[in-house]
């Protein structure tokens, strides 16, 4: 026998008609941010109309760099050494970031094992975490490394395909390793000091742009996750060394004090200030840290 209990009433909710104006509020009180392309979706939204970012923040709290608190618990990894690494070559474009001969050399994977190791001699990842790798190989493969040892299922593994790309360093792409020390005394002069320009397609990024980046990736995480664990994992060190920095708002054009090396892992503490090594001259000023030009 059918029944004739209707279902509960629900209230529906007409889409607005063409040309209708939505407030941003009303788009974050009646849906979640689930993915990348609804969170951009609200922030163009909010650049659209700057009068009610006030409002949304307050309303959802957006992220800033230094953040007021954090909402997860994040594990900053550089991947072991690549094999352009162990040959001394710099290798930053974007092109060649899946290639498999952007992978781990043989002494990467060891580095990665052991940073592997690490993060389960301290509990990292003891209740289960997500693992967001940069799409590029050494990173995906270091990732796949930590979450075997770990005991973390593929399926926790996240592949961030832009913001955690291996800082473009232009001109000195394919130069030798050693080379990264004169673009460091550059981002100790200025923060938007870009290396010079090459005609080959790798970008040329500041401590600034870098610095956008990674400010990009916490926004989405601190809206996607809450008390989790992440782990990033990074190719190179400036995209962890430039996201330690902000976080702990300190000086960004110091963010190489703060260098990772290969296969290195830290916890961010957001309220854990590293001391700094002292500068060889007063060269350092800025009143407003990180964001000092």
């Amino acid at each position: 026998m059918i029944s004739s209990t209707s279902p509960p009433a629900t209230t529906a909710h007409p889409p607005p008609s063409p040309g209708t104006y939505q407030n941003p509020l009303n788009l974050l009180r009646s849906q979640q941010i689930i993915n990348r392309r609804d969170l951009f979706k609200t922030l163009s939204i909010c650049l659209a109309a700057p009068s009610l970012s006030v409002s949304i923040a307050n309303a959802r709290g957006l992220f800033q760099m230094p953040p007021l608190r954090l909402s997860n618990r994040y594990y900053l990894v550089r991947a072991g050494e690549s094999d352009y690494e162990s040959l001394g070559i710099i290798n930053t474009n974007p092109v060649a970031k899946t290639s498999v001969d952007s992978g781990l050399s043989e002494k990467g994977k060891k580095q990665t094992v052991k940073a592997a190791l690490q993060l389960k001699a301290m509990g990292a990842c003891d209740r289960n975490c997500w693992l967001w790798p940069s799409i590029t190989q050494r990173s995906y493969q270091a990732a796949e490394i930590i979450a075997a040892i770990n005991g973390i299922s593929r399926s926790y593994i996240v592949p961030e395909y832009s913001f955690l790309d291996a800082r473009g360093l232009g001109a000195y792409e394919g130069k030798k390793l050693d080379s990264i020390s004169q673009v460091y005394a550059l981002d100790s002069i200025s923060m938007k000091t870009k290396p010079p320009p090459i005609r080959d397609g790798t970008p040329n990024e500041s401590v600034s742009d870098v610095f956008v980046r990674v400010t990009q990736l916490m926004s989405i995480l601190e809206t996607q996750y809450s008390e989790d664990t992440i782990v990033i994992v990074s190719p190179d060190s400036d995209n962890l060394s430039v996201l330690q920095a902000g976080i702990q708002g300190l000086d960004l054009r110091r963010h190489s004090e703060l260098y990772y090396g290969p296969g290195e892992v830290r916890l961010l503490d957001a309220n854990s200030i590293p001391v700094y090594k002292q500068p060889a001259s007063a060269v350092y000023k800025c009143t407003n840290p990180p964001n000092c030009d």
